[in-house]
């Protein structure tokens, strides 16, 4: 069996674990499982509106992440199928971040309007070109978006505020599941191809940015303002030290292919065509 077949197989074997573990424990209704009815709109804000609205846009690229993904995947089963679940799961985060905006009143249906205008009026394109390469990418952006909504939670279950406690719980273990996912899949590579596979997620981390970094306006003051973001302190500590235990990688061997991309790209041949 070559390592090409023995890595197909591994995914798919993954990819099944993924959706047994989705379907028995994980499965949450947008209708069923939020209690819309304990609203409370005297909780609304201007703070809670941006934060909320600015998670809503960075999920609203989904037609963006979906399409993009299945063409990458299209060749590999495992992969495959985990995009078509992974869609699924976080068209239910666009949807209820937009009922909870619209049903708490923070936002209008014209205001909504206006929102998806300016989000489709740009597209997301992927920052990486590999399966690989966007594993690894995968497991820091879940995770880091992980922290965000756990934060979220734990905020508004202080608040009691009941809705956001709940969304926040349900989706939050979604991309913890997400990340878990992806790190599965790292590990796969990493016992085909170590070096290559440290190497690849050396450089995603040196050029690591969050899916709405350059594409919704005035991203990071959106953040700053609503209070829904991380600190990179906590991107480091409790995403990239995380990931790096969980799949084997070690501080000091991803110390050294950074070291090794960042020597290459100083010694490259310069292409004549772009002086």
């Amino acid at each position: 069996m070559s390592i090409e077949s023995k890595k197909r197989g591994q995914y798919y074997r993954a990819a099944m674990e993924f959706f047994e573990t989705a379907e028995r424990k994980r499965s949450w209704k947008l209708f069923e499982d939020i209690p819309w009815e304990k609203i409370d709109s005297a909780k609304n804000s201007d703070q809670k509106a941006t934060r909320i609205e600015t998670f809503c846009a960075e999920e609203m690229y989904l037609p963006d992440y979906a399409s993009h993904g299945a063409r990458m995947t299209r060749d590999c089963f495992g992969a495959g199928w985990f995009q078509a679940r992974w869609s699924f799961e976080e068209s239910r985060h666009g949807l209820v971040f937009r009922e909870y905006l619209t049903q708490s009143g923070l936002r209008s249906e014209e205001q909504f309007e206006a929102l998806e205008e300016m989000v489709f009026s740009r597209k997301w394109e992927p920052p990486f070109p590999t399966i690989r390469l966007m594993s690894c990418y995968g497991a820091l952006q879940e995770g880091a978006t992980y922290l965000a909504y756990k934060a979220q939670k734990d905020r508004a279950e202080r608040e009691g505020d009941l809705v956001l406690k709940a969304i926040f719980t349900h989706v939050g273990m979604d991309e913890a599941a997400h990340a878990g996912f992806y790190r599965k899949l790292i590990e796969i590579e990493l016992a085909a191809d170590r070096e290559g596979t440290v190497a690849d997620f050396a450089h995603v981390l040196a050029n690591f940015k969050m899916p709405g970094d350059g594409l919704i306006p005035d991203y990071h003051e959106r953040l700053k303002i609503g209070e829904g973001g991380i600190t990179p302190r906590q991107f480091m500590e409790s995403v990239v030290l995380t990931t790096l235990r969980s799949v084997g990688i070690s501080r000091s061997e991803l110390k050294a292919a950074r070291a090794q991309s960042a020597m290459l790209a100083a010694t490259a041949t310069p292409d004549p065509a772009l002086h």
